[in-house]
């Protein structure tokens, strides 16, 4: 699937966005630290230089591009997410995107952490 490279998520901040993940995954029960271990486990960042990037102001496309190591296994993250197949996604911020989306969504929907993170 191609995907508009000026789509206005690139432009906002993940800060901006992040309540609302904190927001799906509290509603089911799950805690700010699983959310938090999913950006972690995805990114590279540590506890200290995700909170960093989120006081930022940092946005999508700068978040993925600035990430400390973006975990290989992320590409076994597959389904559907949005209506669109993650893995047909050829936009690659708009991929890292919606790997986070579907990750934040398999935990609200109440699959282990252990599983959520391809282990």
């Amino acid at each position: 699937m191609k995907t508009d490279s000026n789509h206005r998520i690139f432009g906002m901040t993940v800060a901006s966005v992040y309540p609302a993940y904190l927001a799906k995954a509290e509603r089911k029960g799950r805690s700010k630290e699983e959310v938090d271990t999913i950006f972690r486990w995805l990114t590279g960042h540590t506890a200290e230089s995700l909170r960093e990037e989120l006081d930022r102001g940092t946005t999508f496309r700068d978040f993925f591009s600035r990430a400390p190591a973006m975990n290989p296994a992320r590409t076994r993250i597959t389904g559907v997410i949005c209506g669109v197949r993650v893995e047909d996604i050829e936009d690659a911020n708009m991929r890292e995107i919606r790997y986070l989306d579907k990750l934040v969504d398999e935990l609200a929907k109440g699959k282990a952490l252990e599983k959520i993170l391809r282990h």
